[in-house]
């Protein structure tokens, strides 16, 4: 009997334009900035030679303008899946940096008492739940083929970190998600055999700071 092979990846969107350098998380009407677009852009013509049947989207408009492109290329109308999208965050409208922002108001301090659940946010054990139960849609849908999914940054390292045996608490400067990302799972049958990390638009990346987390992603 043989076993078919499927992909799933799992993509960051690209950069948003945010002037103010809030963490965004799920507010609506963030956009991708121009670079954004640019990334994109660069994914969609790096992938398009693949076997990708089964496109899916967070609802956040930063996923749907990223997947956009990809979705002319395949001539696919795109899922909307709301298990895909950002991590609910109680820092959501508020910078959020060293030094600076909400963590400089002690009545804040008290959200991060818990990094381990965490405290501020969704529990990393549900977004765990909610990711795979969409990459095994997914698999399901592309079986034999691949399935594209436009995410954020926090779920897809959470899920990742989960599959690969990592604790997930952890320091979100360490994640290896870059914006418009590539996190891809093969399957065999229903069992993930390896996982794989590409970077589209590396050249694309703006500079770090690394003294600021700020966003959603």
């Amino acid at each position: 009997m043989v076993t078919e092979t499927t992909v799933v990846h799992l993509m960051r969107h690209g950069e948003v334009h945010n002037p103010a350098g809030v963490l965004y998380g799920r507010i609506p009407d963030f956009h991708l900035s121009e670079l954004g677009r640019q990334m994109a852009d660069r994914v969609a013509e790096h992938v398009k030679g693949r076997d990708i049947v089964h496109l899916v989207s967070s609802p956040l408009e930063r996923a749907q303008e990223t997947m956009r492109p990809i979705a002319e290329v395949f001539g696919i109308t795109p899922d909307i899946d709301e298990r895909v999208i950002e991590a609910a965050n109680l820092f959501e409208g508020k910078k959020f940096g060293v030094g600076d922002g909400a963590l400089r108001n002690p009545s804040a301090w008290w959200l991060l008492r818990n990094p381990l659940k965490p405290s501020w946010g969704e529990p990393y054990q549900q977004l765990v739940r909610r990711m795979r139960d969409a990459i095994e849609t997914a698999r399901e849908k592309a079986a034999g083929h691949e399935a594209l999914i436009v995410s954020h940054q926090l779920p897809i390292w959470i899920v990742r970190s989960a599959i690969e045996g990592r604790r997930l608490p952890h320091d979100p400067r360490k994640r290896q998600c870059s914006l418009a990302s590539l996190t891809s799972f093969t399957f065999h049958g229903d069992q993930i055999v390896s996982v794989g990390y590409s970077e589209p638009a590396k050249d694309l990346l703006p500079v770090k700071n690394p003294k600021k987390f700020v966003g959603g992603a």
